[in-house]
């Protein structure tokens, strides 16, 4: 079981870096292929609980450090205001909530029914996607949802899930 882990987590590894090098789809508002919430999702149906978790902090860490802002330069008498954004390690906490919803159907899956965990891989990408939206709207305290950013959440889903 350890060499599994072991490769589970050198996968990982290696969708975060596969991920650098897939461009947005100009064509479907910007959507994407997102590889590693696709692979963590497909390796946390698998594992058991421990290993879901300690893939769900090393994913999250990963996708924190890939999309986290750096500190603001310039002068801080003109540029006062800071700019809202999330905290480093909010994603952690999503990458669990998605990987206890495939927890969920392991028993399914151990009997084969596969098909089950991509639909719901898709499902959780979308919700993933949307309380990360959500979330960022909240930290902004202006609440905007416009159609794009819908087709932008909803086609990187299917993307995915393809």
């Amino acid at each position: 079981m350890i060499k599994y882990t072991i490769s589970v987590i050198l996968l990982t590894l290696a969708a975060c870096m596969v991920q650098q090098f897939l461009p947005a789809i100009s064509g479907l508002y910007g959507a994407r292929v997102l590889i590693l919430p696709l692979v963590f999702l497909c390796c946390a149906v698998s594992v058991n609980f421990a290993t879901m978790l300690a893939l769900a902090f090393i994913c999250g860490f990963l996708w924190d450090a890939q999309h986290a802002l750096g500190a603001q330069g310039g002068d801080p008498e003109i540029y006062n205001a800071p700019v809202e954004s999330l905290r480093f390690g909010y994603s952690i906490l999503l990458y669990a909530m998605m990987g206890l919803l495939m927890q969920g159907i392991q028993p399914l899956f151990r009997k084969g029914k596969w098909h089950i965990s991509s639909i719901l891989a898709g499902i959780a990408i979308f919700l993933y996607l949307f309380s990360e939206y959500l979330l960022i709207n909240l930290v902004r305290g202006d609440f905007a949802f416009p159609a794009t950013a819908f087709y932008r959440i909803y086609l990187t889903s299917a993307l995915t899930m393809l």
